[in-house]
């Protein structure tokens, strides 16, 4: 009888003991579950308080086609956020080159053109002491600048990848060309030039003094026109249609040469011009360096910004170099047709970032 009643003993104790375990157990995965959904639910409010709006900022530095860039950005919601900044284009100088011709040089080889501006440029001397150069330095300089304001939507999970609508608002003369300084002695020269042979080939007095009218020389009267035949200029291309003034006369013809002349200033300019409100749209990324570093990222932007079309290009007498020439000629050709593949400007930006 006692070897039962220990057996018993035995079993009731091993009955009480797994019943402590599996409270014990039960216990802790319960424990396991809690902090599981404590960790769960403060992960999700720290993401919640992150993409919130105006939860906090990011600082940017861009480089790329827009030039020099600086951003401020902030999300506006989960998939959200507001980008603003400034770019530019930092200044630089691009010089080309043109030669200063005298008279129409149609058929003319380029020894009989030095020849002939050889034979002038002697004359001017003689007359006024002053030397003209047979080329003429123009420094093109880009000058644009933008403010901007983005809106980002990110539809994917990550949020790294990001659709960008907005606009880019800046000035509308972004680029001008003008003559080099060391180069305005000749330009003067060649406006006075133009003014004697102007006087010779009309019969005119070159300059009134006290009412009196003082012609050129005979012989200085006879270079100009025998040698000469024509104004000193610098020949940029041909008139692709005929160019009427204000009353509708004919002042060009389709063919016609256009031969740039210095203004009163003794200056030669041209400036190109696009549409101060430009649209922008465009994809971009943006993505943690890496996990130690959370707060510094890396990224681009890529799009399209729309500035209205092809360029205006325009000369200090209002010629448009690019719909009222064709043939242009000399190192600004390329520039020319360039800008009318321009409709819309590419925008490749490289950046980075940081959480502030």
């Amino acid at each position: 009888m006692r070897p039962v009643i220990a057996i018993a003993c035995s079993l009731m104790a091993l009955t009480v003991q797994a019943q402590t375990v599996r409270k014990s157990v039960k216990a802790e995965t319960t424990t396991t579950v809690t902090v599981t959904q404590e960790v769960t639910q403060n992960t999700a409010n720290d993401r919640a308080r992150r993409t919130s709006a105006f939860s906090h900022f990011d600082g940017t530095v861009s480089l790329g086609t827009t030039g020099i860039g600086f951003e401020v950005s902030t999300p506006l919601g989960r998939s959200w956020a507001l980008r603003g900044g400034f770019d530019f284009w930092p200044h630089f100088h691009h010089d080309m080159q043109f030669p200063v011709t005298v008279g129409e040089n149609t058929g003319l080889s380029e020894e009989e053109q030095e020849s002939r501006f050889n034979k002038m440029a002697s004359t001017l001397y003689d007359v006024t002491g002053y030397k003209v150069d047979n080329k003429i330095v123009m420094e093109g300089v880009p000058k644009m600048y933008n403010f901007k304001l983005l809106v980002d939507f990110k539809p994917l999970r990550n949020k790294n990848w990001y659709l960008t609508a907005g606009f880019y608002w800046g000035n509308a003369k972004i680029a001008t060309a003008e003559n080099a300084k060391e180069d305005m002695t000749s330009l003067f020269s060649v406006g006075m030039y133009n003014h004697l042979w102007n006087c010779a080939a009309n019969s005119e007095p070159y300059i009134t003094v006290n009412d009196n009218p003082i012609y050129l020389p005979a012989d200085v009267e006879d270079k100009l026109r025998d040698y000469g035949r024509g104004r000193m200029s610098i020949h940029i291309g041909d008139y692709k249609r005929d160019i009427k003034d204000a009353e509708g006369n004919v002042i060009h013809k389709k063919g016609d040469h256009y031969n740039m002349e210095p203004d009163e200033n003794s200056m030669v300019s041209a400036k190109m011009k696009v549409n101060a409100f430009r649209p922008y749209l465009g994809i971009g990324y943006m993505g943690a360096l890496n996990k130690k570093y959370p707060k510094w990222k890396m990224g681009f932007d890529c799009g399209a910004l729309f500035w209205g079309g092809t360029p205006s290009i325009k000369t200090h007498d209002g010629t448009d170099l690019i719909n009222d020439l064709t043939n242009v000629r000399h190192s600004l050709k390329k520039y020319i047709d360039l800008a009318k593949q321009l409709k819309v400007f590419p925008v490749i930006n490289f950046k980075v970032s940081k959480t502030l």
